[in-house]
């Protein structure tokens, strides 16, 4: 796998114009060489502990390649290691191509093709129960893997440092995201499978006043009655069905395809797809409230169902945005982790609160 993400990383580079001008940098074919085969080297290393849950060694690799300072003396890089490094790439000109346009856009390709590849090796089927390890490991190296991200680096170019924390925080997030909707998908499994629970769920469905909930959510939504009929009928037959996880998911997928094939292959795709997740939410919240003031016996187990089918609508929504732009989806929320990350530079108050953080690190 890390082999195949690194020879996925070497042909982004190749035909990029762009990449000649390196020369009149004072940039010979054998640095940018070397920089590329140690970019690669670091990704495979990382595809390697990562495949062997060894998360801890991640910010050891991290740092001994951009040869930034380590947290514990105990994780220094030999000598040996640093030398190679510096004889291939010294890091004055590692800094300095790390400012290059090109460069840049290559890093942040690289980056998306290896976050992508590690989510789809930690999670490949997110309903799909995945190895208790990864669960216990899981939360901490979210939690260190973030924190690594969002360290200060004040000896890396500005430019740099943006693309990779932008890249490395679309990846902590869409791994607690998964993480979180399969843990959802197993406790839903359970209740979907509970005659009782199914049939008690029904009763209490079946005395929502939907027409109440249609007159109050289209003022906001504006959604067709027709279509909110069809949902409703669709969804109280699925359940009646007592069908299995994966056949709601194929039904929520369905959904998901019919109401944005108009949409398909046109500029306000992508949009349309975001107001879609939006309307769907407020709708399924007036259902709740609804069940919430009936006293339904069974509110435990729409809650449960509603945050489940609600993290895989957002999840199908994610893919098909990134399909239709003909990125990853870590691509995509690279984008938005991005302009967040640029958002909160522009606010006085993110910026004192900020260094405040870089301080206490």
């Amino acid at each position: 796998m890390g082999t195949a993400l690194g020879g996925h990383w070497g042909r982004e580079a190749e035909g990029d114009e762009g990449w000649q001008g390196l020369g009149t940098a004072g940039f010979k074919g054998d640095n940018l060489g070397g920089g590329d085969s140690r970019d690669l080297g670091l990704g495979t290393a990382i595809v390697d502990v990562m495949i062997n849950l060894q998360f801890t060694l991640v910010e050891t690799l991290w740092k001994t390649f951009w040869r930034c300072s380590l947290s514990q003396p105990s994780e220094a890089a030999p000598v040996a290691v640093h030398d190679e490094a510096e004889k291939r790439l010294p890091k004055s000109r590692l800094v300095v191509l790390s400012k290059y346009e090109p460069v840049l856009r290559w890093a942040k390709d690289c980056d998306h093709a290896l976050y992508q590849g590690l989510v789809e090796i930690l999670i490949p089927d997110v309903l799909r129960a995945h190895p208790q390890c990864l669960d216990a490991s899981d939360p901490k190296f979210r939690q260190e893997f973030g924190e690594l991200a969002n360290e200060r680096h004040d000896e890396h170019p500005e430019e740099m440092v943006r693309v990779k924390v932008a890249a490395a925080s679309a990846f902590a997030q869409t791994l607690r995201r998964y993480t979180s909707l399969n843990h959802l998908a197993q406790a839903a499994r359970a209740v979907l499978q509970n005659t009782a629970q199914i049939n008690q769920m029904l009763s209490d469905l079946n005395r929502v006043d939907f027409a109440n909930v249609q007159e109050q959510a289209s003022w906001v939504c504006r959604c067709e009655d027709r279509v909110v009929q069809r949902l409703e009928q669709d969804f109280k037959a699925t359940l009646q069905q007592q069908n299995s996880l994966e056949q709601w998911a194929a039904w929520l997928d369905a959904v998901v395809a019919r109401v944005l094939k108009p949409h398909q292959g046109t500029p306000g795709f992508p949009r349309a797809a975001k107001l879609f997740l939006l309307k769907w939410s407020f709708y399924s919240s007036m259902v709740i409230r609804d069940l919430t003031l009936r006293s339904a016996a069974s509110f435990g187990s729409f809650h449960l169902i509603r945050l489940l089918y609600d993290e895989y609508m957002y999840y199908l929504v994610e893919h098909r945005v990134a399909q239709a732009r003909g990125q990853s989806p870590i691509a995509v929320m690279g984008e938005f982790a991005n302009l967040t990350s640029s958002l909160n530079s522009l606010d006085p108050r993110q910026r004192r609160g900020g260094g405040r953080r870089g301080g206490e690190r």
